[in-house]
C-alpha cells in the first residue's frame, strides 16, 4: 500500500517564529517552511522594509537535515494577481472589521505592523508609538474605503499629519493582506499546509479563503506560557 507523503507546513504570516513554536511544529510536520522577509515596493519611490534575517540562521542543523526550509521570496512589487487579491481583502467589510478589531486588541499583531515602543514618523512629525496606535484605533479608519490605488496615491502626495495616519493605516492593511495572499500562493504551489500561532492572522486567512472559495486547510497552534 502506497503511503501518503509526510505533511509539510508553511508558517505564516511572519518569516520568523518563536523557538517553542518551531519545536512544536516539528512534532506534527516532517518539514516546516518559512518565507523570507517581506519588503514590498508599492511605487518606484515608496515601500516597506524588513530585517533580512532567516530562521536558518538560528537553526543551521535543521536546515542541514532538511526539516527546516526557507528561501521563498515575497519582496518587491506586487504582481497583478497578488494586487487584485489584496484589493479584494481591502474591499471586504468582514475582513476589514476582523483586522481592525485585532489591531485594537492584539499586541502581537500591532508589533508585527509597527513597533509601539518606538516613535513613528507620521507625515513630517515624530509621534510616540502608543499615541499613534491609539489614534489609528478610531473606528473612522475601519470605515474608510481603501484599495491599493488609494494607498499608492497617498504615498505620492504631500503629507499632512492626518494624511500620514491614513498612509500608515493603509500600509498596515496592504502588508497584512499581502502576507496572507503569499501564504495561499506558496501553499498551493508547493503543496504545503498553512500554520500559524497568531489567532488574528488565522481568522483573517480563514475569511479570505471563505470569500474566495479557496482550499480551507489552515492550522492554528495556540501559544501558552511563552
Amino acid at each position: 500500500m502506497k503511503q501518503s507523503p509526510s505533511p509539510q507546513a508553511l508558517f505564516y504570516p511572519f518569516h520568523l517564529c518563536h523557538p517553542e513554536t518551531l519545536a512544536r511544529l516539528l512534532t506534527r510536520f516532517a518539514t516546516v517552511h518559512f518565507r523570507d522577509f517581506m519588503a514590498l515596493q508599492l511605487t518606484p519611490l515608496s515601500g516597506m522594509t524588513a530585517f533580512q534575517d532567516r530562521m536558518g540562521m538560528s537553526f543551521p542543523d535543521l536546515i542541514k537535515s532538511g526539516r527546516l526550509r526557507q528561501g521563498y521570496d515575497v519582496s518587491g512589487p506586487l504582481s497583478p494577481t497578488v494586487a487584485a487579491a489584496v484589493d479584494r481583502d481591502l474591499c471586504d467589510p468582514l475582513w476589514r472589521s476582523c483586522l481592525h478589531s485585532a489591531f485594537r486588541q492584539d499586541r502581537r499583531l500591532q508589533r508585527g505592523l509597527f513597533e509601539p515602543s518606538h516613535s513613528l514618523r507620521i507625515g513630517d512629525s515624530l509621534v510616540p508609538g502608543p499615541a499613534a496606535l491609539l489614534h489609528m484605533m478610531n473606528d473612522s479608519f475601519r470605515q474608510e474605503d481603501y484599495d491599493l490605488a488609494k494607498v499608492r496615491g497617498l504615498c505620492r502626495s504631500t503629507v499632512t499629519i492626518e494624511e500620514g495616519y491614513r498612509i500608515e493605516y493603509g500600509l498596515a492593511l496592504v502588508k497584512t493582506s499581502a502576507s496572507l495572499v503569499y501564504t495561499q500562493t506558496l501553499a498551493l504551489a508547493h503543496q504545503l499546509q498553512p500554520v500559524t500561532d497568531s489567532p488574528a492572522h488565522f481568522a483573517l486567512y480563514a475569511q479570505s479563503c471563505l470569500r474566495e472559495k479557496r482550499p480551507k486547510t489552515n492550522h492554528l497552534l495556540i501559544r501558552a506560557g511563552y
